[in-house]
């Protein structure tokens, strides 16, 4: 059976209570699912941020996307994922991964281990908060990443599944990253599907868009992107699966080639993408878009870790 679509807005910018509180509940009018949030320096502290998104929306659940395990002792982060989902009324979901920027760390004065040695910490982790969790509430789990031992983890132990469509760019200390190609990203999804099955229900499979431009000129909306990304064409950006520029119509119709090809049902965009996105998300859903919807709103997401 297909599950049905879900949809995501990864919110990057920190505000005042006021501000932040308005853009969760333009996240929940426009029709998404789950509200997030990351865990890098500079931006919104997870925790207390979801509880305030929690409190003044009443649908959407809310989530960590991705929390960098190397930041936090086990069974302290335990403590933290217990008190926010109670006080989130039971919305929590818990997004989990090894960390992938490197200056992060040496910023806060943490150790930047290998990465078998952060993954490792992650598998940790895991262990602690489903140990904890055996007497309470289980809160349901998401594991990104894409190498085979995250993989692996994922297909034991996740609820969500989270593909990043890209990697690392080799020797980046900030986590700017380069694209998979959609036919790498065929041998992830394969990979995961591997070591999952045994399992009686799959897990759900998240993507990571990284821009969404709704615009009747795609490959002029990509040439800024060819600068930056060596060696493609614009054709070829614009068959990426992590974006998605091109009319509503395209858009709509890319979304749902993503789930027959890949799987992915859940998706997130982040957040100078959410007003683009909102009239993508409505058709999807089969509903009219929201009044006020601009699909050529949005704020430069330059710079910030993993953006393209």
């Amino acid at each position: 059976m297909t599950r049905p679509f879900r949809f995501g807005v990864n919110l990057l910018e920190p505000t005042p209570l006021d501000a932040w509180r308005a853009k969760c509940r333009r996240g929940e009018e426009l029709g998404y699912d789950v509200l997030l949030v990351p865990d890098h320096l500079g931006m919104p502290a997870p925790f207390p941020s979801l509880v305030a998104a929690a409190e003044a929306t009443k649908r959407p659940r809310v989530g960590t996307f991705v929390l960098n395990t190397g930041f936090s002792n086990p069974v302290l982060l335990a403590r933290e994922v217990a008190t926010t989902a109670a006080l989130t009324g039971g919305r929590l979901e818990l997004g989990l991964g090894a960390g992938y920027v490197a200056a992060e760390h040496e910023e806060a004065g943490l150790p930047w281990g290998a990465p078998g040695e952060r993954v490792a910490h992650l598998e940790r982790t895991v262990a602690e908060l489903r140990k904890r969790q055996e007497d309470g509430v289980r809160v349901p789990l998401l594991i990104g990443g894409n190498g085979d031992r995250m993989l692996r983890l994922a297909a034991e132990h996740a609820d969500v599944v989270a593909f990043a469509g890209a990697r690392v760019v080799e020797g980046s200390a900030t986590g700017q990253i380069t694209p998979l190609s959609p036919e790498e990203l065929d041998g992830r999804v394969a990979k995961y599907a591997e070591f999952a099955a045994g399992r009686a229900v799959g897990a759900e499979r998240n993507l990571l868009v990284q821009q969404v431009v709704v615009t009747d000129d795609p490959e002029g909306a990509v040439q800024p992107l060819l600068e930056r990304i060596p060696g493609v064409t614009a054709g070829e950006l614009l068959d990426l699966p992590i974006l998605l520029i091109g009319s509503r119509a395209e858009l709509v119709a890319k979304v749902r080639g993503l789930r027959e090809r890949y799987g992915f049902t859940y998706f997130t965009v982040l957040e100078g993408f959410m007003e683009a996105f909102g009239p993508v998300l409505a058709e999807i859903q089969g509903r009219e878009p929201v009044a006020g919807a601009r699909p050529d709103a949005g704020m430069s997401v330059e710079g910030a870790p993993g953006v393209l």
